[in-house]
């Protein structure tokens, strides 16, 4: 297995056994999955995979989408000038340790693992801008997981802005690693949900006149 597949099992491995101890419930299959996950990425050996060998794939593994909605009270273009500092995410995303733009359109994203087991990081780059409009952008080419993002930005009749995000990664795992992000898109898609919910408390809780930080 290589680097990226041992970084994606670490998360996923990793997010399986928080959410089983943060609930406290004998979760005997997610307990299972989450430990495989992770011998994977300790281990580089993927016993299934073996197993899968044989087995002939044609074209790309198909990309999962993650979607979420929500209402800012604030104006769009304040909403947006803070979105698109992106060093700024951390600040609401708590998953994320830090962004650093190294340009103005290149970005090295660094992400915390659940349980302190450590981070894993890329680039990305933004790909399309609207100001006050859109802000689409993908991971670099070779990055250790392969993303990509899009938000719009759009006025709403009491003057406030929604936000309307797609998330979307792309599992370099073959069958099996398609198989495997589906069943942990619920996860994912929870995480993406609270972030843009904290979004919204966290611009609706800055002075006016502060947004772009």
């Amino acid at each position: 297995m290589g680097g990226a597949e041992r970084a994606i099992s670490a998360v996923a491995g990793s997010l399986l056994l928080y959410k089983i101890s943060k609930k406290h419930k004998t979760q005997s299959l997610l307990l299972l999955a989450g430990g495989y996950l992770l011998y994977r990425a300790a281990t580089g050996h993927c016993p299934v995979r073996t197993l899968l060998t044989r087995e002939k794939t044609t074209g790309h593994p198909r990309n999962v989408n993650v979607r979420a909605s929500v209402i800012v009270n604030r104006p769009r273009a304040e909403v947006y000038a803070f979105w698109r500092r992106l060093e700024n995410l951390p600040l609401f995303m708590k998953h994320l340790e830090r962004v650093d733009e190294l340009d103005d359109l290149r970005s090295a994203w660094q992400v915390k693992i659940p349980g302190g087991l450590g981070h894993i990081s890329w680039e990305a780059e933004i790909v399309k801008e609207e100001e006050d409009v859109m802000l689409s952008w993908q991971s670099v080419p070779g990055a250790s997981i392969r993303n990509a993002g899009k938000v719009n930005f759009s006025d709403t009749p009491g003057k406030g802005t929604r936000i309307d995000a797609l998330i979307s990664y792309y599992p370099p795992m073959g069958t099996f690693g398609e198989g495997v992000s589906h069943l942990l898109t619920p996860l994912f898609s929870g995480l993406v949900e609270k972030d843009i919910l904290a979004f919204k408390h966290y611009m609706e809780d800055i002075p006016a006149g502060n947004g772009g930080r």
